[in-house]
């Protein structure tokens, strides 16, 4: 990577004090840790050991192996649970490079005293962008018609594939409007589209100011949208939050996109939906089991799948890693709590 400059929205406060003898241990992240140190160089924190990991199969065994003699842990998708903390006393924090923290028991970590941040917002402008496209493909069926050619069929009348649909007019509905979806609804606008919303936590008022239409229950969006978004944390209440009675509805000529969780969809019911034509066709970023990657999903045709990549540019990537660095810094270096602090679950 090219030499680091410090922005002035990671870079921690002047006075930054040497440190000697504390452990930031980075496990799953995929890459060498050179830019962190060289963040740490232009920040002027001295003393902090970076290590890299072998989460091996993430077992509890395994992560505590790994994180044994850590002050600190850098990480994305291991689980780190209360039996993990428990076992990793010299542990003061754990910094997420994501937005979700549902990795973490927080209530534990809470417990034990260990701080926990993440990295909000540093893929709205990723996440939004994959959404919008995931929408024209649906609509255009780019994906489905480069696999006919590819398969030797150029014809733009095969009637194995629906008619494409034009944008303009079209009803698009956003299940919460988070960051993300905030930024999908002006692009989702440029094309002509009515952007209509059931968000539980925001009012009619509300989401009326904000520029889309309002609806009052997921019911309701469900069964007047030509193409449904979902953009909902994974919490108790969003658990499965799309399932076969939901998907019956739709209408059969809509479309679901998932760049929100896996699981709140009931992928079952959604592969039977889509074999059977209870809708037209899905575009899914996040599947319910990303350990293995393995989903009936990949058997259908009607299927746009990208895995779990809507967050991911250069330069979020880069984001994320500074900061959760800037995290790391905030707990062991000045004793504060992270600018970034993981909130305690939501259950709505």
């Amino acid at each position: 990577m090219t030499e680091h400059r410090p922005s002035p929205s990671t870079a921690p406060a002047a006075g930054a004090t040497d440190t000697a003898d504390l452990r930031v241990v980075y496990a799953g992240i995929g890459d060498d840790l050179a830019h962190e140190r060289g963040v740490l160089q232009g920040w002027g924190v001295a003393g902090l050991e970076l290590l890299e990991a072998d989460p091996g199969d993430g077992s509890v065994d395994a992560l505590v192996a790994a994180f044994a003699d850590a002050d600190a842990i850098v990480t994305e998708g291991l689980a780190i649970t209360r039996e993990v903390l428990e076992r990793l006393p010299r542990l003061r924090a754990v910094a997420l490079q994501s937005i979700g923290t549902n990795t973490v028991d927080l209530a534990a970590a809470a417990e034990r005293g260990v701080a926990v941040s993440h990295a909000p917002g540093f893929c709205v402008d990723e996440v939004a962008t994959h959404t919008v496209a995931m929408i024209l493909d649906l609509a255009r069926h780019v994906t489905r018609f480069d696999r006919r050619v590819r398969a030797g069929v150029w014809d733009p009348l095969d009637a194995s594939l629906p008619m494409p649909r034009r944008l303009r007019g079209q009803r698009v509905g956003l299940v919460y409007f988070g960051a993300i979806p905030r930024a999908v609804a002006p692009l989702l606008h440029a094309f002509g589209l009515e952007v209509a919303v059931w968000a539980p936590t925001w009012s009619a008022e509300d989401l009326a100011a904000a520029g889309v239409t309002p609806v009052g229950s997921l019911d309701e969006l469900l069964a007047t949208s030509d193409v449904v978004s979902l953009h909902c944390p994974l919490l108790p209440s969003t658990h499965h939050l799309v399932g076969e009675r939901e998907l019956r509805l739709m209408r059969p000529s809509a479309g679901l996109v998932n760049t929100a969780r896996g699981e709140v969809v009931d992928e079952a019911a959604l592969v039977t939906a889509l074999r059977t034509g209870t809708i037209a066709a899905a575009a899914i970023d996040v599947i319910e089991d990303e350990d293995t990657g393995r989903t009936a999903l990949t058997d259908l045709d009607n299927v746009v799948l990208t895995p779990h990549s809507a967050f991911l540019s250069a330069e979020s990537f880069v984001q994320a890693r500074e900061m959760a660095l800037a995290c790391v810094v905030d707990v062991l270096v000045h004793g504060r709590s992270p600018r970034h602090e993981a909130p305690l679950p939501r259950t709505v």
